[in-house]
C-alpha cells in the first residue's frame, strides 16, 4: 500500500478552539471532502454555509448526559481505528455499516482557561474533556492511513498538501501524530498538577505530604531561545498552566528578546520584591540581589536600592512592586540596565524608557502571592528532586530573643526585612540591613564566615564609593538564612558595626553564639525557620 498517496474522503472535526476553522472546513469541502461534526462545532459550520452530518446519525445514537457521550461509539472509534491494510478491519467496517474517517481535526475542552479564571471543583471537573483525547489517541495510533489535527497552526499546511495531492504524506502524518500524542499527554499533565495543587491547598489522608505520587510535568512549548546560560546550550520556555502573574506571562512593551539568563534573573527579581508592601525596588544581578529598599516613594527606594552597590548593579535587573512611575523612571534610564519588570508602567515612564531602545520592560498587570502553594522542581542525573515552594514567612509574634539585650523597634522592623531578603540571596546568605535597605550582602560562599567578611568589606567599600564617613553596616542588623555553626561569623558582623542578629537557632554550639552576642552587646532573635537556597 502505498502510504503517501491516501486519499481523504471523510473528516470529522470537534474543536473547542474554533481559530481558523471555517477556513479549513470550506477548502476540505471544496474537495468534495464529507464533513463529520458534533455540537458547536457542526453549529459553526452551518452558521458558515457548510453541509455538515453530525456525529449522531453516524453513529445512529443521540447525544447524551449533557454531551459527555457522544463520540465514544464504535461507528467512531472504528472508522478512526481500522487498518485500511488489513482485511479483517475493512470487513469489520463492512459488516457493522462503519464509514472510514480519514481525517481528525480536533482540540480539547479549555480546562486551562478554565481553572485560570479560578473555576470551583465542580466546573473544573465538567470542563475535563473525555471523548477529545480518546479520539485523538486513535487517530495518532493509526497515523499510518489517518491524519489527526489538533493546532489550528498546521491547518494551511494540510490545506496545501492535500489541494496538491489530495492526500497527505506519511511523515506529515508521522509528526503530527506526534503532536497529537504530546498535546494529550500535556492536557492530562496539567489535569494532575491542578488536582495535585488542590489536594496540596486542602489537604487529604491521601497525600498528607502535599507532593503528587507521581510527577507529571506539563508545560506546553512558549518560545525557543537563542540559547541558555552559554552559547553551546540549547534553551526554550514553556508554560506550566498556573494562573498568576509571572515573567512568562508578562506583556513586553520594548526591548530586545529576553534571553535564558534575563529569564531566571527577572524571576529572581519579581519574586522577591513580592515579598514586601511598602513600595521596594530589588536590583538583581546573576539570580542574587545586591540591592534592595523598602520606602513609602518608589524613587526614594530606587536611590536607597543602588546605593547598596551601584557598581553591580550595572547591567542588572529592576523588579518593583508598584506601578513604575516617570520619577522613578528617570533615574533607573540613567545607568544600563537590562530588564525593568513591574505590575504598571505608567504612560510617562514609558515614554521615557523608550528613548532606551535596547531595554526590555515587562509588565505584569499585578504581583503574586508569595505565601502561594507552589512546586519546585529541579534535574538531577536520573530523575527529579521535588519541594514544595519556599514561601516561609515570619510576623514579630515568631520571633524568639535569646540574648540579654532584646532588639528595639527599629531592628525588630530591620530583621524581619533582611530575613525575607535572605530567602532570596544564594546560600551561604549573609545580609546586612538598616532602615529598610540592605546595608551588604554576602552570597554564596562556602563558609557562613566568609560571607560575613564578604559583605562588610563590600559595605567598607561602598562607603569610600560614596564617600560617606563610615559603611552602612555601622549600627545595622545581620540575618543568616542558616545558624552560625560557630561564633566566628556573628562575631565579624559584629566587627562590621551589626547591633543586632536574626538567625534560625539550632546549632549544637548556640550557647557559644548567644554568648559572644551577649558580650559584644548585640541583641539576637532566633526564627526557628532556616532559608538554604542552593
Amino acid at each position: 500500500m502505498d502510504f503517501d498517496n491516501l486519499p481523504v474522503k471523510r473528516a470529522l472535526l470537534s474543536v473547542s478552539d474554533k481559530t481558523g476553522l471555517v477556513p479549513l472546513a470550506e477548502a476540505l469541502a471544496a474537495l468534495d471532502i464529507e464533513l463529520l461534526s458534533t455540537g458547536g462545532t457542526a453549529r459553526t459550520l452551518r452558521e458558515a454555509g457548510l453541509s455538515v452530518i453530525d456525529v449522531s446519525s453516524a453513529t445512529g445514537f443521540p447525544e447524551i448526559m449533557d454531551g459527555r457521550v457522544k463520540t465514544l461509539h464504535p461507528s467512531i472509534h472504528g472508522g478512526l481505528l481500522a487498518r485500511r491494510d488489513k482485511a479483517a478491519h475493512m470487513e469489520a467496517l463492512a459488516q457493522h455499516e462503519i464509514g472510514q474517517i480519514d481525517m481528525l481535526v480536533v482540540n480539547l475542552y479549555p480546562f486551562a482557561q478554565t481553572i485560570a479564571g479560578g473555576a470551583d471543583w465542580d466546573t473544573a471537573i465538567e470542563n475535563i474533556d473525555i471523548g477529545g483525547p480518546a479520539m485523538t489517541r486513535a487517530a495518532a495510533k493509526n497515523h499510518d492511513f489517518l491524519t489527526v489535527i489538533t493546532d489550528p497552526a498546521d491547518y494551511d499546511d494540510i490545506i496545501e498538501a492535500l489541494q496538491k495531492t489530495g492526500s497527505t504524506s506519511l511523515s506529515m502524518r508521522r509528526k503530527l501524530a506526534l503532536k497529537a500524542f504530546s498535546h494529550t499527554a500535556q492536557y492530562d499533565g496539567m489535569i494532575s498538577q491542578w488536582l495535585a495543587s488542590q489536594l496540596t491547598e486542602t489537604g487529604s489522608e491521601e497525600m498528607p505530604a502535599q507532593l503528587p505520587t507521581e510527577l507529571t510535568i506539563s508545560a506546553p512549548h512558549l518560545q525557543t531561545l537563542r540559547y541558555g546560560e552559554n552559547s553551546h546550550q540549547q534553551a526554550a520556555t514553556y508554560r506550566d498552566g498556573s494562573a498568576g502573574p509571572s515573567v512568562l506571562q508578562a506583556r513586553q512593551l520594548q526591548g530586545k528578546a529576553l534571553s535564558y539568563n534575563n529569564i531566571n534573573d527577572t524571576d529572581a527579581a519579581f519574586k522577591l520584591a513580592a515579598e514586601f508592601e511598602e513600595p521596594t525596588i530589588a536590583i538583581i544581578k546573576h539570580a542574587n540581589p545586591c540591592g534592595v529598599a523598602s520606602r513609602p516613594v518608589l524613587a526614594e527606594a530606587w536611590q536607597e536600592a543602588l546605593a547598596a552597590d551601584p557598581v553591580s548593579a550595572f547591567g542588572g535587573i529592576v523588579a518593583m512592586n508598584k506601578t513604575l512611575d516617570e520619577a522613578t523612571a528617570i533615574q533607573i534610564a540613567s545607568i544600563f540596565t537590562e530588564v525593568i519588570i513591574a505590575p504598571q508602567v505608567s504612560e510617562a515612564a514609558a515614554a521615557i524608557l523608550a528613548e532606551k531602545q535596547n531595554l526590555r520592560v515587562l509588565e505584569t498587570g499585578s504581583m503574586p502571592d508569595p505565601a502561594a502553594a507552589r512546586l519546585a522542581v529541579k534535574s538531577v542525573l536520573g530523575g527529579y528532586l521535588l519541594q514544595t515552594a519556599d514561601n516561609g514567612r515570619l510576623d514579630l509574634a515568631d520571633l524568639k530573643v535569646v540574648t540579654e539585650k532584646a532588639p528595639n523597634e527599629a531592628q525588630l522592623r530591620d530583621m524581619l526585612f533582611a530575613w525575607r531578603v535572605a530567602k532570596h540571596v544564594k546560600s551561604n546568605a549573609i545580609i546586612y540591613a538598616k532602615d529598610n535597605s540592605i546595608a551588604a550582602i554576602g552570597a554564596g560562599q562556602m563558609s557562613r564566615l566568609d560571607s560575613s567578611r564578604i559583605a562588610a568589606q563590600k559595605a567598607r567599600d561602598m562607603a569610600e564609593y560614596h564617600g560617606w564617613d563610615a559603611p552602612r553596616t555601622i549600627g545595622s542588623v545581620v540575618a543568616s538564612d542558616a545558624f552560625f555553626p560557630f561564633a566566628d561569623g556573628m562575631l565579624a558582623a559584629a566587627e562590621a558595626g551589626a547591633e543586632a542578629v536574626i538567625q534560625p537557632g539550632g546549632s549544637m554550639r548556640d550557647d557559644e553564639a548567644i554568648a559572644a552576642a551577649n558580650e559584644h552587646g548585640m541583641a539576637m532573635a532566633f526564627t526557628g525557620m532556616r532559608h538554604f537556597r542552593h
